[in-house]
């Protein structure tokens, strides 16, 4: 029986030929990501046994994102704690404000993230870089501190399931979409500590910042992680991003890998898709949620704040104007001074939009966007869960860029197909 990509790069991390789902092995870290609301705490732990020491300053990247800039005193003591640690550290990756942004977009933006490696973070969205043939998964705040002082932790191998994405996206219809519709189907815990394999011609049309909004919501599914082969998508966008290290081992599911399940998915039937509050697993295609007033409407994320994202908004509020509160928020400032030099934040400001700074911001209800009690919110974020974007008897709405942005135009839940 052959192995899969996320079982052959835990093998290699391992030192080992081969691994078996429900394995447990002791693998090699070769990136550790840190933000400014997790790692504090690991920092602290690290303190009181005595640990002041990190395995390796150039694999761990530092960026302050969730509270970015400082929102409250709490905030600014975390940034602060973190600052010092960084320092003192001598970390290589270490983005102060004015060029942190939200990690799981800058790292691989910065070249962080090579095929073949084990990442990990302290954040639950680092499952996103399985776009790039890596295994990455989050960690808390405790495997994070043993990862900074050793390189090291331990995994308990997951099975895979297949998920294949046929035919090819409608206009209007987005890889957003498409995520939706997989966790709609198998639910928030259908793929429980399973690692999530996406294949089929639909995503080879995608671009990586598409592919990457799908693995990034893996985790709303409960998987271990979401992993895509390498293909030369991939390697376009490495060979443009890829800085200090360019070398990489790519690895490949064997044809008679074993997978627990197989899930099929008509992606030229696919229609733009809304997540109800209050659950990602709430996806329904737009038409049968369309002409639900909302209050606000928000454009930005780890899922969707890149630069594509921005163009497709930009591309259905040009010469309009929204009819509800909606801001802007690109997810780095590479993102943000690239959409300013092609005139997207003219658009932006002719249309009404708040235009913000990189950050996680209103995303985990955490500042520039917060929900008062009984509103409602059209969001490209991951998660609709009861309160987390603000006032718990708020609701979240989870959908495509193009759908907030049609949403924003009306003022209520838009197909936006209507725009295209």
């Amino acid at each position: 029986m052959g192995m899969t990509i996320t079982e052959k790069i835990l093998a290699r991390a391992a030192g080992k030929k081969k691994v078996v789902p429900g394995e447990l092995v002791d693998a090699n870290i070769d990136v550790v990501m840190c933000h400014d609301v997790t790692t504090p705490p690991a920092i602290s732990m690290l303190e009181e046994h005595g640990i002041d020491r990190v395995f390796d300053r150039e694999k761990i990247v530092v960026t302050p994102d969730h509270f970015q800039p400082a929102k409250d005193i709490a905030s600014a003591e975390l940034h602060k704690r973190l600052d010092a640690w960084a320092r003192r550290h001598k970390i290589k990756h270490y983005y102060k404000l004015g060029r942190a942004g939200v990690c799981h977009a800058l790292l691989p933006e910065q070249g962080h993230i090579r095929p073949g490696e084990v990442i990990v973070g302290s954040d639950s969205h680092t499952c996103t870089y399985g776009a790039f043939a890596a295994f990455s998964t989050g960690i808390g705040s405790t495997d994070a501190a043993a990862a900074i002082a050793t390189g090291q932790l331990w995994f308990k191998v997951p099975a895979s399931m297949k998920f294949v994405l046929d035919g090819s996206l409608a206009p209007g219809v987005y890889s957003k979409d498409v995520i939706l519709a997989v966790i709609a189907r198998i639910s928030v815990d259908g793929a429980l500590y399973r690692a999530m394999e996406f294949v089929g011609p639909a995503l080879a049309e995608m671009s990586m910042e598409a592919r990457m909004t799908i693995t990034n919501m893996a985790i709303e599914a409960g998987a271990k992680n979401g992993i895509m082969a390498f293909d030369d998508v991939t390697k376009q966008y490495l060979d443009e991003h890829l800085k200090d290290k360019k070398d990489y081992t790519i690895y490949e599911s064997d044809t008679d890998a074993a997978y627990i399940a197989t899930e099929q998915f008509d992606c030229s039937a696919l229609e733009p898709m809304v997540a109800l509050p209050h659950l990602p697993s709430g996806g329904v295609p737009v038409g049968e949620c369309a002409g639900k007033e909302m209050d606000q409407a928000y454009i930005g994320s780890c899922t969707n704040g890149r630069i594509e994202d921005l163009r497709i908004a930009a591309g259905i509020l040009k010469d309009r104007q929204v009819a509800i509160r909606t801001l802007i928020v690109p997810a780095t400032p590479s993102i943000w001074k690239q959409a300013k030099d092609e005139g997207l934040f003219d658009i932006f400001y002719d249309a009404g939009c708040v235009i913000a700074a990189p950050t996680c911001g209103a995303c985990l209800g955490g500042f520039m966007g917060i929900l008062a009690s009984g509103e409602k919110c059209i969001s490209t974020t991951n998660r609709n869960f009861v309160g987390r974007m603000g006032h718990p008897k708020s609701e979240v709405y989870l959908a495509s860029p193009a759908t907030a942005a049609a949403s924003a135009v009306e003022g209520k839940i838009t197909d936006p197909r209507k725009y295209i």
